[in-house]
């Protein structure tokens, strides 16, 4: 069987894209594949937070501290940010994904030393070798280009006027340990110091200071000394209420909370999540976002139940379940659940 009998092409063009037969390749010059949904489903105009997060943002804004997010993959933490950057018109976030091989000055900039060394001109302005990173671009943004100018390599945009940002450190978890606490004074007063430029003390205006987010799936924990001089908040699993209404928030006109595919859904959805169903990783937010759009691409029927197109079911499994294992128990568990469904 292959995937042209597998599945119908339904809702998206030529779906499916790819047979693996090689007298079906695309005769023109590439094959017309569908734009990413991205934008649709990480709309920040979209997003639904928790009333609690909501709660926990204000404090931080107000306290002018970092809030740190934890949470399950998936439940929106990292969307958070651009949600807030968003609706308090700051423009989009900056953001910093951290690496277990992250230290703490490369939150702020990195040195090109080597550089510097073979430069065949040795009276180059060293602040040509810098490249700000989040923390250190935000707080020179903060200030008023002439005031920092000497600091700024050309390749540096600054609007000339002082501005706020938000500021996103991704999972903070996986830096070493010593991180944390490394930029526990730099990140409270924001300002950051610069060896290469004669040591020169960068430091953001207090009416400006950047709005800090950082987010953990904690894999590690983190220091109390840090968590100290931040405002905390666990982001919960949505409710199914909460589901539901992000599900139409992200997909406006196509699907209805009261659509029979979406009532469905949740209750495959649901019934997976089980502690004792087995899996290795339970699908998420994002998975099962995902689930809803490749079944409403591949032309799922709103009104219809899921699993009226058993190819089409199975194939998108892979959206919904990221392991090997967890794949192959995914069968099981969907056909237990349509024996056992009214």
């Amino acid at each position: 069987m292959t995937a042209q009998d597998a599945i119908t092409p339904a809702g998206n063009g030529s779906y499916p894209f790819y047979t693996g037969d090689p007298a079906n390749k695309a005769r023109q010059s590439g094959a017309a594949l569908p734009a990413s949904m991205r934008d649709q489903l990480t709309d920040p105009d979209g997003y639904i937070p928790d009333p609690g997060l909501v709660q926990a943002a204000n404090v931080a804004l107000l306290l002018s501290q970092p809030l740190l997010l934890t949470g399950e993959p998936g439940t929106g933490k990292t969307q958070f940010a651009y949600s807030l950057a968003n609706e308090l018109g700051l423009g989009e976030p900056l953001k910093f994904e951290t690496k277990s091989s992250t230290e703490a000055r490369d939150l702020f900039y990195v040195y090109d030393h080597l550089g510097r060394f073979h430069a065949s001109n040795k009276s180059t302005d060293p602040v040509n070798f810098i490249q700000y990173n989040v923390l250190g671009e935000a707080i020179l943004r903060a200030k008023d280009k002439k005031a920092v100018s000497k600091y700024l390599p050309e390749a540096f945009a600054h609007d000339g006027k002082p501005k706020r940002s938000v500021v996103l450190i991704d999972e903070i978890d996986k830096a070493p340990r010593d991180v944390p606490n490394d930029v526990l004074n730099e990140i409270e007063a924001m300002y950051f110091r610069v060896p290469e430029l004669g040591n020169a003390e960068i430091r953001a205006d207090n009416t400006l200071q950047p709005v800090v987010i950082m987010t953990s799936n904690s894999e590690k924990a983190l220091p109390d000394a840090f968590l100290r001089r931040c405002i905390y908040y666990h982001v919960p699993f949505p409710s199914d209420g909460a589901l539901r209404r992000i599900v139409v928030s992200r997909f406006r006109e196509t699907l209805r909370e009261d659509s029979a595919l979406l009532e469905d859904a949740l209750s495959f959805f649901w019934n997976a999540r089980e502690p004792g169903q087995g899996l290795r990783k339970p699908p998420a937010t994002a998975e099962f976002l995902n689930w809803l759009q490749s079944m409403v691409d591949t032309g799922s029927d709103a009104n219809a139940p899921v699993g009226s197109d058993d190819a089409a079911l199975d194939a998108s499994r892979v959206t919904l379940f990221k392991t090997r294992e967890d794949q192959d128990l995914a069968r099981i568990l969907i056909d237990q659940w349509k024996r056992g469904r009214p």
